[in-house]
């Protein structure tokens, strides 16, 4: 197991906001991925339009998962369509 960061942003309307949110936490421990922290980091505009929208919902979670499984966890984030984007990062040790 290796120590990744995912950031994830949402739309920021609570109907889409929580199934989203849900949505990842399943497919996280679907794939058995530990989830360590989850840090919301609220509202905030982003750089560029994503799917139609200006502003999103920033959610980072710190968990702890093998990384066959982050590839297919990236899979099925993207059939996703409560997410705006996400980013899955290692974490250097």
């Amino acid at each position: 197991m290796r120590k990744y960061e995912l950031m994830v942003v949402f739309p920021i309307e609570e109907d889409q906001f929580k199934p989203g949110i849900e949505a990842v936490k399943k497919t996280l421990t679907d794939f058995g991925a530990q989830i360590a922290g989850e840090d919301p980091y609220g509202d905030r505009d982003l750089t560029y339009e994503v799917k139609g929208r200006t502003r999103g919902r920033y959610v980072l979670f710190t968990l702890n998962a093998s990384p066959e499984k982050i590839v297919e966890m990236d899979r099925q984030f993207k059939l996703n369509t409560n997410l705006l984007t996400f980013l899955f990062v290692k974490v250097e040790e």
